[in-house]
C-alpha cells in the first residue's frame, strides 16, 4: 500500500517535471515561429523599398547620370541597395501624379518625388528591422533562461534518482539509458540562440534628407531631361 502511493506520487512528479520543461519548450517554439514570421514580413518590406530604389535609378535613364544619382545619395558599392538601383524597372510599384506647366517642371518634381517616396518606404523598413532585432534578442534571452531553468541532463538524473522501481524508471528515461545515450539525446534537444544575420536582410541606409538633396536632385533631373527630353516626354504621357 505504502509503495504503491510511493509510486503513484513519483509517477505525478515525473509527470509534472515533463510536463513543464514541454510547456515552456513549446512556447519557446512559439516564439520562435513568430520571430520566422516577422522576418519574413521584414524582407517583403525590404523588396518594396528596393522597387522604390529601381523606379529612382530608371528616372536617371543612363549609367552616367545613375552614377551622379549614387554619389548624390553616397550609396554603398556592394550592397543589395546598389543592385536594385541597377535592376532593369518593372511596374509593380504605384503610379506618381505631378503637375506642372512644363514636361521638365514634371519631371523634375518626378524625380523629387520618387526620392520622397524612397525616404518613407526606408524609414518604414528602418522600423521594421530594429523591431525584428529587439525580438530576435528577447528570444535569446528567453531561449537563455530555459537553457538555464530546464537543463535536460540535471532534469534526467532528478528523474532516475527517485525511489522508484527499475520499470519506472525505465518508462521516463531511466536507468537504461547509457550516458552516452544521454548526452546525445540532449545534444539533439538543445536550443541554438538565433544569430540576426541569419535572416540576410539588407541594413536599412541612412538617407540625406530631402532639404539636403533637393538642389543637387534637381540639377541631376534637369540634365537626364537635357539629355533624354523625347524619351521623358512619352513617358510622361
Amino acid at each position: 500500500m505504502e509503495d504503491d502511493l510511493i509510486t503513484c506520487l513519483t509517477r505525478q512528479v515525473k509527470e509534472e517535471v515533463l510536463e513543464n520543461y514541454l510547456t515552456q519548450r513549446r512556447l519557446i517554439e512559439l516564439e520562435t515561429e513568430d520571430v520566422e514570421t516577422q522576418a519574413k514580413a521584414v524582407r517583403a518590406l525590404a523588396q518594396n523599398v528596393g522597387k522604390r530604389f529601381t523606379r529612382l535609378g530608371y528616372l536617371t535613364m543612363d549609367p552616367e547620370m545613375l552614377k551622379t544619382l549614387i554619389a548624390i545619395l553616397d550609396i554603398p558599392q556592394d550592397s543589395y541597395w546598389r543592385e536594385c538601383l541597377e535592376k532593369p524597372f518593372a511596374r509593380g510599384v504605384r503610379f506618381i501624379k505631378v503637375t506642372a506647366l512644363t514636361h521638365k517642371g514634371k519631371f523634375r518634381k518626378l524625380l523629387l518625388e520618387s526620392y520622397n517616396r524612397l525616404l518613407a518606404w526606408m524609414a518604414k523598413y528602418k522600423d521594421a528591422f530594429k523591431d525584428l532585432e529587439l525580438e530576435v534578442r528577447a528570444l535569446n534571452a528567453n531561449i537563455q533562461a530555459f537553457q538555464s531553468n530546464f537543463d535536460l541532463l540535471t532534469i534526467l538524473n532528478f528523474l532516475k534518482s527517485l525511489d522508484v522501481c527499475g520499470l519506472e524508471q525505465k518508462h521516463f528515461l531511466g536507468s537504461n539509458f547509457t550516458a552516452e545515450e544521454i548526452m546525445s539525446i540532449e545534444k539533439k534537444l538543445y536550443i541554438h540562440p538565433h544569430k540576426f544575420e541569419r535572416f540576410q536582410l539588407p541594413p536599412p541606409l541612412d538617407l540625406p534628407a530631402p532639404a539636403l538633396v533637393q538642389d543637387a536632385l534637381g540639377k541631376l533631373a534637369d540634365e537626364v531631361f537635357r539629355k533624354h527630353h523625347n524619351q521623358i516626354k512619352r513617358l510622361m504621357r
